[in-house]
């Protein structure tokens, strides 16, 4: 097997396991505030809740330029070393807190040396032939979505076997192993030359990396299609549970409809990253916003659950072009030698989008009705849509007409 196959393989299990394990925590952390912590007053729950949550966001996406910076030195396979067991030791020493205020040092400590995804997608996109790029971008990142599909139900099982401190340590085994076969199984070859002066401070590199070619417009784009997908997150039980008019089996449709969209990724993924790489990854990224857009808007005025399903699975298929085709495009466009920290970036900003999309949307259902969130998301992919129109897609095909 050619090497950038290998690395591919290897990390789109490694990226299942880490996504997997982060994500199977993430629903039990206010129960487990509530039951081994002892946090028993409802609006202190929600409070520590929310803070322990955003706590790993906000350090990521402090440290995840600098990580980035350090990988264009020294490599990308050391970064997802680092990450790998730095989080496997911090989230096993959650499973042994007494209060949250120490729950919410090791969250904040764990988003500090994350980094173990955009550690994979620079080492990926470097180590793969251009042509090939965006289909190895796709394959990877459903790699990414399996594992937060499965990583709740998983953790659920857990739950009820374990009890909520042993999913801690039962996580850490999972982040342990993905650095385990990063560390034995991942070769990176094109490796940064540590004597080759690539960076003269952050300042400067940033100026360099947004005046690269659409580097900003598509900074832009990544943040604004995070933040459309996770304005919807907040309500989609609830809004599950109005279409249902029973109080029976919400919880298992409020999975389904989740679940619906994260196969559709999966599929259409490595699908629409070989047609980037065929015909233009910004082509991709343009007709993939208007689907996103044209199917997300009838979400507001479903009557059935079944509706609701066939909808979530046809965005599904459209937001698997959307990501990896900027992902590539950010890789085409990197400046030599920077391509860790440009991703290092592009990761701090897109978690902007992953942390205000859900507190805005839940604040857009309190004003104005849950079918009015899937609205205001429509209405974003039509205007983030016309953004690569006259934004990207013109800067694009210009510089590759003169490069």
């Amino acid at each position: 097997m050619e090497a950038w196959k290998r690395n591919l393989t290897i990390l789109w299990f490694a990226q299942f396991m880490v996504q997997g394990a982060m994500s199977q925590i993430l629903p039990f952390l206010p129960l487990y505030l509530q039951q081994d912590l002892g946090i028993t007053n409802e609006q202190q729950l929600n409070l520590w809740s929310g803070l322990i949550f955003g706590a790993n966001f906000l350090s990521a996406l402090i440290f995840s330029p600098i990580w980035g910076n350090i990988a264009d030195r020294i490599g990308r396979k050391v970064m997802l070393l680092r990450s790998a067991f730095g989080m496997a030791i911090v989230t096993g020493m959650m499973g042994l807190v007494t209060s949250p205020v120490q729950l919410l040092i090791l969250r904040i400590l764990n988003g500090t040396i994350s980094g173990f995804i955009p550690a994979s997608i620079a080492l990926v996109s470097t180590n793969t032939p251009k042509e090939r790029v965006g289909f190895a971008l796709g394959v990877l990142q459903s790699g990414g979505v399996s594992g937060t599909i499965l990583g709740p139900a998983i953790g659920g099982i857990l739950a009820e076997f374990l009890g909520f401190r042993n999913i801690f340590f039962v996580t850490g085994a999972f982040l342990f192993i993905a650095g385990l076969l990063a560390l034995l199984m991942v070769k990176e070859i094109n490796k940064p030359n540590p004597k080759e002066k690539t960076g003269e401070g952050f300042v400067k590199d940033f100026k360099k990396i947004i005046t690269s070619g659409p580097m900003l417009a598509l900074f832009g784009t990544g943040m604004l299609v995070q933040f459309s997908i996770m304005l919807t997150n907040p309500i989609m039980a609830l809004y599950v549970k109005d279409i249902l008019h029973q109080t029976s089996y919400i919880a298992f449709f409020a999975g389904l409809v989740t679940s619906m969209t994260g196969i559709a990724n999966i599929i259409a993924a490595p699908l629409l990253g070989r047609l980037g790489d065929r015909y233009g990854s910004e082509h991709v990224l343009f007709y993939a916003l208007l689907a996103a857009a044209l199917f997300l808007l009838p979400h507001a005025f479903v009557t059935s659950i079944w509706q609701l399903l066939i909808l979530r699975f046809l965005l599904g298929l459209t937001i698997g072009g959307l990501m990896p085709s900027v992902h590539s495009l950010i890789r085409y466009y990197a400046p030599k030698g920077m391509e860790s920290r440009t991703f290092g970036y592009s990761n701090s900003i897109i978690f902007i989008g992953n942390m205000l999309g859900p507190i805005i949307g839940g604040s857009i259902a309190g004003w104005l009705g849950k079918p009015s969130v899937f609205i205001c998301s429509g209405i974003l992919f039509i205007l983030n849509f016309l953004w690569v129109r006259f934004q990207i897609r013109g800067k694009v095909e210009h510089v590759a007409e003169n490069a």
